[in-house]
């Protein structure tokens, strides 16, 4: 018998064990009536054969795992009244900073409504994040802004309305892309950043657990100085030290990243072709090299990526987001590099049907649209400032409406493609971008300056696949590095943190093996997955192409026949003083 055949006798038996625990999982899990309302109540754990079970069907369903990488928005922004949520309408959000002081307008002030989709961005440094968090209080978002914004000498009224810009939330009537997903799919609320800071350690965070804990305490000169300087781990968005960027990179350069990543463990037997700048990582090749593992196909694909030979970047490419290029074994390596792809090559991959039988792909939008869309309004100052599609605010950055354009561009991709049947597709945020969320952070880690490294504001999350649960609220508690986990469950792979170049400095390191945390399997429907309930048709994720390209879109509250949960004591206008851009402090 070969390596990887089972007897009949063992098919047999493996076919009874797995729909035993099967019928006692859809018992357990799908005993409850569903809710009557727009969201469903989470079910209870499942138990260990049940999980099992889901992850063998998992394994033997979904090949293709789609990951949407957007920019700088928490959760209560995007979703804080989203039904059945945690939401703004709890008990929890009235305690923690629902009502916050604004200093230089003398005003107390609520969350409130927006729906201009251009919009400042708020400070989301390390600094600035601990400051408006506050200890889980989530109490200083609006005083902290104003201060930081006040240092640099900027206008007052403008440092107010950045300050005022932090309470601010969006709804169905701006985002409703966002919300149709949610509503259709599973929409989870205790998913935080990884660490505690601005977008960079979010990026690498979501390829290595980690941004960095094993290179400091295997190499203690290496830690980062204070919370803004080049070192490990990563605490701010200081370009990689290795090109492409779309001009010339901002100095310091961050230092030359050293240890492990799921695409590390995703290559395989093939790491044996990685033979340059390895240090930190070489036991971690031999190991992956010696178990002679077939390599799983994945991509990183990013806008304004002009090819691999060349340094020069195009027009939106923003460097500090490809995480890949602040590692020297993946820059320096052809096995690795290779994998980095413009991100329009994806859909025409989709499109022709010529992706492998296994893969992953991550997806960055950037700074700069290069599909041709336009801001709604038609103000120059908007038409030349917001043309970005990754979803960060700000100024020379992206426009909302656009920015759920790229989502849609790429979920419909899938949906329309052969690929729909057997995928999942992931879409979350890399930071919260500065703005409020009530709810408290899990904490791991000492980082250097004595605070923990993580975990940082929660953010939104949403689950798309025809095995999803459907209408789901997943209170399961993850954070950026749930994703690798989830990565790891799935393909079957061995955690970063048991490899040997990380487990001797755990558990500062690689939390993908970390039992608070969530492998984000929660999300699928057993009964989907088993067979004994319709898989979601690709209809149901597909929004029509002539709704994508509409600015502004269509579709509202309205026609999703979605009711924003009301918030009781709240003011649904934006306070006195608030504006969605700054006046005076622009590039």
């Amino acid at each position: 018998m070969r390596t990887g055949q089972i007897t009949m006798r063992g098919a047999a038996l493996f076919v009874f064990v797995t729909m035993l625990a099967l019928g006692l999982a859809a018992s357990a899990l799908y005993g409850l009536r569903r809710s009557s309302t727009a969201a469903a109540v989470a079910m209870a754990p499942p138990t260990n054969s049940s999980q099992a079970a889901l992850i063998a069907m998992l394994r033997r369903h979904v090949k293709h795992v789609f990951i949407i990488y957007q920019e700088n928005h928490s959760f209560d922004e995007y979703f804080g009244t989203y039904p059945g949520a945690d939401n703004l309408a709890s008990a929890q959000a009235r305690a923690r900073g629902f009502r916050q002081y604004d200093p230089i307008g003398k005003q107390w002030v609520t969350p409130f409504r927006i729906v201009d989709p251009d919009i400042d961005s708020p400070s989301h440094s390390r600094p600035a994040l601990i400051a408006k968090m506050n200890g889980g209080r989530s109490d200083d978002y609006i005083a902290r802004q104003e201060q930081d914004s006040g240092k640099g000498g900027g206008d007052a009224s403008d440092a107010q309305r950045l300050g005022l810009l932090t309470m601010s939330y969006y709804d169905c009537d701006t985002i409703p892309f966002l919300w149709k997903y949610a509503r259709t799919f599973a929409l989870y609320d205790r998913f935080f950043q990884g660490m505690t800071g601005p977008s960079t350690p979010g990026n690498i965070e979501i390829i290595a657990g980690q941004t960095g804990q094993t290179q400091w305490a295997r190499v203690p000169s290496t830690a980062v100085k204070g919370a803004t300087g080049p070192g490990v781990p990563v605490l701010s968005s200081i370009d990689p030290p290795f090109g492409p960027y779309p001009g010339k990179p901002r100095q310091p350069l961050e230092i030359d990243q050293r240890y492990a990543t799921v695409l590390l463990t995703l290559n395989g037997r093939n790491d044996v072709r990685a033979t340059r700048d390895t240090q930190g990582v070489r036991r971690d090749l031999a190991l992956m090299t010696r178990q002679g593992r077939a390599p799983i196909p994945w991509g990183w694909y990013q806008e304004g990526y002009n090819g691999p030979n060349t340094d020069v970047a195009l027009e939106g490419y923003e460097a500090h987001h490809n995480a890949v290029q602040y590692f020297g074994y993946m820059r320096k390596n052809d096995v690795f590099w290779d994998h980095v792809h413009d991100a329009k090559a994806l859909l025409s991959a989709l499109h022709r049907g010529t992706l492998p039988e296994r893969s992953l792909a991550y997806v960055k939008g950037g700074s700069h649209n290069h599909f041709g869309w336009r801001p709604a309004n038609k103000d120059p100052f908007i038409q030349k400032h917001f043309l970005g599609d990754d979803d960060h605010p700000g100024t020379d950055d992206s426009d909302r409406h656009i920015a759920q354009a790229f989502v849609a561009t790429f979920v419909n991709a899938v949906a329309r493609s052969r690929y729909w049947k057997d995928s999942a597709i992931v879409i979350t945020w890399d930071d919260s971008g500065g703005y409020y969320d009530h709810v408290p952070s899990p904490q791991f880690e000492r980082c250097p300056d004595g605070r923990p490294c993580g975990d940082g504001p929660r953010l939104p999350f949403i689950l798309i696949s025809p095995y999803a649960r459907s209408s789901a609220i997943v209170h399961d508690v993850g954070d950026t590095a749930s994703v690798v986990k989830f990565v790891d469950t799935l393909l079957g792979l061995p955690a970063l943190s048991s490899l040997p170049d990380e487990k001797p400095y755990m558990p500062e390191g690689p939390r993908d093996a970390n039992a608070r945390l969530s492998d984000l399997t929660g999300g699928f429907d057993l009964q989907r997955l088993s067979g004994t309930k319709p898989v979601i048709a690709a209809s149901a994720a597909v929004i029509p192409d002539a709704a994508v390209t509409t600015f502004p879109p269509r579709m509202n509250c309205r026609s999703l026949g979605i009711q924003p949960v009301p918030l009781a004591g709240a003011s649904n206008a934006p306070p006195p003083g608030y504006a969605p851009r700054p006046s005076k402090d622009v590039p």
